[in-house]
């Protein structure tokens, strides 16, 4: 067992790190910054993603606004939002499992066919010092983006019951 307090929620550590008040203010806002924010660019991504898709299938279909989709998006997410817990889901997760290891598969495929294209130019497009700029917030958001779910990797973690008989380790080296 490692000693010292297991901190299961973010707040927690927040109030351990800086006080009992000042580590509320600190780390709930940013929490639900990150939150609202990464909810939101989801949402508009599937939206998105569901309206590429209706155009491609349906080509001669009425358009469909944007918004519309993120709608149809949001609703179905509020729907799963309210199943009692992950094993009601387990088929979406399957689902999703399979469809990650089929996209990555495709790129892979896809690059390994093409091969390396010639007149291919990986430079920096920006010269300007704002286009710099730019990039480099660009490239941070890219990385934020991809690493989503590290606003709740604590409380993912509390759902995992530990005591001395049964420390969380076990289960939590089978989730890796």
């Amino acid at each position: 067992m490692v000693p010292g307090k297991r901190f299961d929620r973010y707040h927690e550590l927040g109030q351990h790190a800086f006080g009992e008040k000042l580590g509320l203010w600190i780390v709930v806002p940013q929490q639900l910054i990150v939150e609202v924010g990464v909810n939101i660019v989801y949402m508009v991504t599937g939206g998105k993603s569901l309206k590429k898709i209706h155009d491609l299938l349906c080509t001669d279909c009425k358009e469909i606004r944007t918004s519309f989709w993120i709608m149809i998006f949001a609703s179905v997410h509020f729907v799963l939002s309210h199943l009692p817990n992950f094993n009601s889901i387990s088929g979406v997760s399957l689902a999703a499992a399979v469809m990650s290891l089929s996209y990555s598969t495709i790129a892979w495929g896809a690059s390994v066919k093409k091969g390396v294209q010639p007149d291919v130019d990986y430079t920096f497009r920006a010269t300007t010092s704002s286009g710099k700029v730019f990039n480099f917030m660009n490239a941070l958001g890219d990385v934020a983006f991809a690493y989503a779910g590290h606003n709740v990797v604590l409380e993912i973690q509390a759902t995992i019951p530990s005591t001395p008989e049964k420390p969380s380790k076990i289960p939590m080296w089978k989730g890796v």
